[in-house]
């Protein structure tokens, strides 16, 4: 099979398509012939060789794409199904690719769609659990117009909260329409969250990692009310909680997702398409930061 793979680090021209073994699902996987695969920034800091030391490397753990193998013990899915999820191990970035989480593609879903959710949503979903997000309550994002902060929106309305969320003037309409109160963020967002929340946020969520920690601090009433999932130094400094993966992950929000997009309730935009082919030009369009909405390689 084709697949995207480095086998040494550096910038987005070691990529390279290469020719591997095809992988075969273990118990309670399935196999899918991918037609579409998000991209991250996981993806370039492998690359660049801030996490994983080994080489070569495969890149990408979310995927979109029809169920061609099944592993043992599988059921409630058939070849030929249409699936999106999370791989196990990296290397969804592939014409084919193995889920070890999986769950039916929404109708009204294309492949890109499907394959713009699980990292965002997970995330997400995860940070939210982490603060004890539920309904009365009043949470602040910091960051909220991405495809991490919007899926937190959509997320944490759905569950009852009040969500105020910051981001530029230009993306206030966009928060408007995923259920947030908008703010501007910059000098003197403090005041302005205020305006709207007189006593406070109860809990808040940073995705910008803007070095706005001491102000949402102070906004929620102390440390443990915020969680940050961008800014590691700032958390240790100001003894705030850094969400991670390896804490436990909110991976039963792949089965649930379908019914809040069916019903209208949520939605994630893809910025761009790209060929697999293309995946270097991926990693400097997502470095670059130039493209809003989700980046998604196709699969032919």
């Amino acid at each position: 099979m084709k697949a995207a793979e480095f086998s040494r680090f550096g910038g987005p021209e070691v990529l390279e398509i290469v020719d591997l073994p095809d992988p075969h699902p273990g118990a309670g996987e399935v196999r899918i012939a991918v037609r579409a695969a998000g991209v991250n920034a996981s993806d370039w800091k492998k690359r660049q060789g801030q996490l994983d030391q080994e080489l070569p490397q495969t890149l990408g753990y979310e995927a979109a794409g029809i169920v061609d193998e099944l592993g043992e013990g599988v059921t409630g899915v058939a070849v030929g199904d249409r699936v999106f999820g999370f791989s196990a191990v990296s290397g969804v970035q592939a014409e084919l690719a193995v889920l070890s989480c999986y769950a039916p593609i929404p109708p009204s879903l294309g492949f890109a769609e499907a394959a713009a959710l699980p990292a965002a949503i997970e995330t997400a979903a995860r940070a939210l659990d982490q603060l004890g997000v539920m309904s009365g309550r009043t949470l602040l994002i910091n960051g909220a117009s991405g495809s991490v902060g919007g899926a937190a929106v959509q997320l944490a309305v759905a569950r009852g909260a009040r969500v105020i969320g910051t981001g530029s003037p230009a993306a206030h309409d966009l928060l408007r329409s995923l259920g947030a109160e908008p703010v501007a963020y910059g000098l003197g967002m403090a005041e302005r969250i205020r305006a709207l929340a007189p006593e406070g946020a109860d809990l808040a969520l940073d995705v910008a990692g803007s070095g706005v920690l001491p102000e949402l601090i102070s906004l929620v009433g102390g440390p443990e009310h915020v969680i940050t999932i961008a800014d590691f130094a700032g958390a240790q400094r100001h003894g705030v909680r850094f969400s991670r993966g390896d804490a436990g992950r909110a991976l039963y929000v792949i089965a649930q997702i379908g019914e809040l997009i069916e019903s209208g309730r949520f939605s994630l935009p893809v910025g761009r398409t790209l060929p697999l082919a293309d995946v270097a030009e991926a990693h400097r369009l997502g470095e670059a930061g130039s493209v809003r909405g989700k980046l998604v390689l196709l699969v032919d």
